[in-house]
């Protein structure tokens, strides 16, 4: 390896040394908050309850062959129940804190620091993206598993969902950090966090199945990133793809979502950076 190799790998660590920090300080602050976990916890199985039970009286006469949208009422239990698990994992909090930072001006002391905003962010979410997943999705699987039939997937379709969950999760943290980014424009953010809350729900299939969806509608929702976040998993888990091909499809589409919205992030964070710097002097 050449000097310059050797140079540049060893930046690398610092950098990656550096940002991983930020995850460690997550999670420390994470924990002095351990009773927002009961609340979202109690909220997510309430939320879960009350769409699970509503579509199951709905699919209550379906044939086995399938109801609307070709889902069994074992399907549809199992897709709306996990899409409010997916929906637990994308609250990383990320809109939240990011718009505040701006707000109160501390995102100015990132200028200084030898790291990238955006990044820190990223692995300040984590270990909220984890603890939710253990803390609050799986008792909430598990409690449902219990009170409803649910669908069991095939290892492989599992395996793919898991891969697609990860894409997911990339997606939400990079929707959750552009509605953050909105602070630089206005200085009150909640209303466009919850114009956002409410559009990625309905058009990412958590509140209603995309299949289900009229044909305009869909076709927008097949076009727009949040399907990614939680209908497209939830069609890997569920086997409802095309073979080989049906599968490469979603997690190409997730892909590519996750690299567009990477770089928007970034381009607009460079445009948000020199505004700051404008106004800050």
């Amino acid at each position: 390896m050449s000097a310059r190799a050797s140079l540049g790998a060893h930046r690398t660590y610092r950098s990656y040394r550096a940002h991983l920090s930020f995850a460690t300080g997550g999670l420390q602050s994470l924990l002095q908050y351990r009773s927002m976990f009961v609340i979202t916890g109690v909220t997510a199985a309430a939320g879960a309850a009350v769409t699970v039970f509503l579509w199951r009286a709905v699919y209550a006469d379906a044939p086995d062959s399938g109801g609307p949208g070709g889902f069994t009422l074992t399907g549809i239990t199992t897709y709306l129940l996990v899409a409010q698990v997916l929906q637990v994992l994308h609250t990383n909090r990320v809109d939240d804190e990011v718009s505040a930072e701006v707000y109160r001006g501390d995102v100015a002391v990132m200028l200084v620091r030898p790291v990238s905003y955006p990044l820190v962010r990223f692995f300040a979410c984590l270990p909220v993206v984890a603890a939710n997943a253990a803390l609050v999705g799986v008792p909430v699987l598990a409690l449902f598993a219990v009170l409803v039939p649910l669908t069991v997937p095939r290892p492989a379709d599992l395996a793919l969902f898991v891969a697609s969950t990860g894409l997911s999760v990339l997606i939400a943290f990079c929707v959750n950090l552009l509605t953050g980014m909105t602070g630089f424009l206005t200085t009150n953010t909640w209303g466009v966090r919850m114009v956002k809350q409410s559009v990625v729900a309905f058009f990412a299939g958590q509140l209603v199945p995309i299949a289900l969806m009229p044909g305009p509608l869909a076709a927008l929702a097949y076009a727009l990133p949040f399907r990614g976040m939680v209908d497209g998993p939830l069609t890997l888990l569920l086997g409802r793809y095309d073979g080989v091909a049906g599968a490469c499809s979603v997690l190409v589409q997730q892909t590519g979502w996750v690299l567009g919205l990477g770089l928007l992030c970034a381009v607009l964070w460079r445009a948000a950076l020199g505004r700051l710097e404008v106004l800050g002097g």
